[in-house]
C-alpha cells in the first residue's frame, strides 16, 4: 500500500519538478565576463534565451558599462545618453519580452573597435505542461500490521 503511494508521489514530482525554475541565468561571456576582445556572437550562438531568463553582466565597475540599444545603435555602436548606462559591474537584466535584444559597452571605443557588444533573440516562455492527472489512492489498510503489511 505504502509503496503505491510512494510511487504515485514520485510520479507526480517527476512531472512537476521540470516546471519549477524554468528561467535560466546566463553570465554574459561566462568566466571572461563583459570585456573587450571576446566573441559574444559565438558565445550566444548555442544558447536559447527565453522570457524570464536573466543576463548577468559582470565586469570591473568604471572599466565598462552596459547599454540596452536598438538594432541600428548596435550596428553603428551609437551610445545612448550616459544616464541610461548600467554601471555596477554586476548588472542583471531580466528578459521581460520576446524578440531581438542588443547590448553594447559605451566606454571609449570598446563596442566599435573591440567587439564588446551582444545581440540575442529571446523566445516566448515555454508553455507549462498540463497539470498531472490525479492519482486515486486506496483507502488506508485496517490491517493490524499497519502500512508494512504482514510480510
Amino acid at each position: 500500500m505504502a509503496s503505491k503511494r510512494f510511487v504515485g508521489a514520485i510520479a507526480i514530482l517527476a512531472f512537476v519538478l521540470p516546471v519549477v525554475g524554468m528561467a535560466s541565468e546566463f553570465t554574459v561571456g561566462d568566466d571572461q565576463g563583459w570585456t573587450i576582445n571576446f566573441d559574444y556572437e559565438a558565445w550566444a550562438k548555442d544558447k536559447v534565451f527565453q522570457v524570464g531568463d536573466e543576463l548577468f553582466f559582470k565586469y570591473t565597475a568604471g572599466r565598462h558599462n552596459v547599454f540596452k540599444v536598438n538594432g541600428t545603435a548596435f550596428t553603428n555602436c551609437t551610445m545612448p545618453p550616459a544616464n541610461e548606462a548600467l554601471t555596477t559591474g554586476n548588472d542583471v537584466i531580466t528578459m521581460a519580452t520576446p524578440g531581438r535584444k542588443w547590448y553594447i559597452c559605451g566606454v571609449n571605443d570598446h563596442c566599435a573597435n573591440y567587439g564588446q557588444k551582444l545581440a540575442i533573440t529571446v523566445l516566448e516562455e515555454l508553455a507549462s505542461p498540463a497539470p498531472a492527472p490525479s492519482i486515486p489512492t486506496a483507502p488506508a489498510s485496517s490491517s493490524p500490521h499497519g502500512i508494512f503489511g504482514s510480510g
